[in-house]
């Protein structure tokens, strides 16, 4: 049924991502479905060239934390590795998470999300902002 499924995570917030992951694994287990993994980081221009351009001591801390740590979740999955990617991109991500699923060609896109709360109906929720902006089926888990 389902061939990509594309598992945005915060890698800070780690229930949110859990309830994610488990998620997707599950769907991945039945249905035979690569799983691709994505952390966005806020935007900053001076972290865009050097990750662009290779500059690995150009880098900002928090990128090459975020990709340690992305790194580490996959590795711990024990997929093999023709069933599972990831990447780190830079920008909102909304625009992040449906430009990427749009780029793999997802089928599916799991994400975690809090309860609502009135910060949420006021301001919106990144999980809110995929469902409303995708252009493929998203699940959000809770």
């Amino acid at each position: 049924m389902y061939k990509t499924i594309l598992v945005p995570v915060d890698i800070s917030e780690e229930d949110l991502t859990n309830k994610a992951v488990g998620c997707a694994l599950k769907i991945a287990g039945e249905t035979g479905a690569k799983l691709h993994f994505l952390h966005v980081l806020p935007i900053s221009s001076a972290i865009i060239n050097a990750y662009a351009l290779g500059y690995m001591e150009i880098k900002d801390k928090a990128t090459i934390k975020a990709e340690h740590d992305l790194k580490k979740l996959v590795d711990s999955l024990g997929l093999p590795d023709h069933q599972i990617t990831y990447s780190i991109a830079f920008g909102s991500p909304r625009d992040e998470i449906a430009a990427t699923a749009d780029e793999i060609g997802a089928d599916l896109i799991v994400i975690g999300s809090r309860r609502p709360n009135i910060t949420t109906h006021l301001l919106g929720s990144n999980s809110a902002g995929v469902v409303r902006y995708a252009k493929t089926s998203v699940l959000v888990v809770r």
